[in-house]
């Protein structure tokens, strides 16, 4: 999109609009969508939103062959498109979430993380065959046929069956809904940090692959190797998520992650970007399949489908803040210094979450731990009882 609002107005101010419009209802969503969150419990009604979607991508080409494309359209193209995704993304992960319940136990966080390995490929593979796409004059033609396959994938969720929620007076609110699981708030401390410092490994390698003369060298070798590690990671996390508490895995994880944009600092050749970067990819899997396990765990219905949007809005929000800053720190600091600065702030913040649970595990474990100490010492000695 950002080459057809290019190539069709000149403007590079306006390649970001669509784009940062198509963030604010995702941030604004704890809001306005509390309700309408809840509106997403079947195949049909997802269908409906990748409607919306395909309508709000195929806005921006059909605007510039008829010669309209405008600021205006660039707006409405990304606010229709931010609302629809700001409840299909969760909406889509609870059916996901309420299939897998019904398959069997751990299922559930089993479709989530095929889900995320399967996305984090597209990502990898499409940006090369996208570039190869527009490199051959199909800039326009790519926006069409985008618009195509989310209408097309949307069409195929039509008749899948979720959980139907209740009919409750008041839809459970993203903060009402982590009373009682703070492992999923820490969670998504951890996911969140590594979210805003995301913008390192992209821009980073991009900024480093120019400085040194071979544009596109580095960024390709750390997306291979984070796309390789990505589907390594969804193979491996369920057995080893079975086998550890998903909390601390998740903020172990996010700290070797700190370790990793840490070592791409360090060791600045393409090899060795790829090699880390693929560790990277497989530890970033752990850490979301662990907070998975913990959200399909512990809530289901209404609280499943609002704490999976609160985790939408988190990582939107860390990865907008990230990038609003990151091109300053970058031309600041440096490359090299900004992915070790992103890798030292992300480990200290998992490492911190880490600690701070298990200081707020043992202080709840006290007074349990006292109680049974006061039984004991009163079935021991019966007159001190009396």
């Amino acid at each position: 999109m950002p080459l057809v609002v290019l190539q069709q107005t000149g403007s590079v101010a306006a390649t970001g609009l669509a784009g940062g419009c198509a963030g604010v209802p995702v941030l604004l969503s704890p809001w306005w969508a509390r309700r309408a969150r809840q509106w997403v419990d079947s195949g049909t009604r997802l269908a409906v939103l990748a409607v919306v979607q395909a309508a709000a991508l195929a806005m921006v080409p059909a605007a510039a062959v008829f010669g309209l494309l405008q600021a205006w359209v660039l707006i409405a193209s990304g606010l229709l498109l931010g609302c629809a995704d700001a409840l299909s993304a969760p909406g889509r992960s609870a059916l996901l979430a309420d299939t897998g319940d019904r398959w069997g136990p751990d299922r559930a966080v089993l479709l989530l993380t095929w889900q995320d390995g399967i996305r984090r490929v597209g990502m990898v593979l499409g940006a090369p065959a996208g570039a190869l796409a527009v490199a051959a004059g199909f800039t326009d033609s790519m926006l069409w046929v985008e618009a195509v396959a989310v209408l097309i994938a949307g069409l195929l969720a039509i008749g899948i069956v979720g959980e139907r929620s209740p009919v409750v007076v008041e839809a459970p609110s993203i903060r009402g809904s982590l009373a009682g699981r703070p492992d999923v708030l820490y969670g998504w401390i951890a996911r969140g940090t590594g979210s805003f410092t995301w913008f390192a490994f992209p821009l980073g390698l991009s900024v480093i692959g120019a400085e040194r003369g071979r544009p596109g060298v580095y960024l390709a070798a750390g997306m291979s190797g984070y796309g390789l590690g990505s589907v390594v990671g969804t193979i491996a996390s369920l057995a080893v998520v079975r086998r550890f508490s998903p909390a601390p895995l998740a903020a172990l994880a996010w700290t070797l992650m700190g370790v990793c944009w840490i070592g791409m600092g360090i060791w600045t050749t393409p090899p060795a970007i790829a090699g880390v970067a693929a560790l990277s990819g497989a530890t970033l899997v752990l850490g979301i399949t662990a907070i998975s396990r913990v959200i399909t765990r512990s809530s289901t219905g209404a609280e499943r489908r609002a704490l999976l949007s609160g985790q939408t809005v988190v990582v939107n929000a860390g990865s907008s803040a990230g990038l609003l800053v990151g091109g300053s720190v970058i031309a600041a600091a440096g490359a090299e210094h900004t992915l070790i600065g992103a890798g030292c702030l992300t480990a200290a913040v998992a490492l911190a979450v880490l600690v701070l649970r298990r200081n707020t595990a043992a202080a709840q474990s006290a007074p349990c731990q006292t109680a049974i100490h006061v039984r004991r010492d009163r079935d021991h000695h019966p007159g001190r009882a009396a």
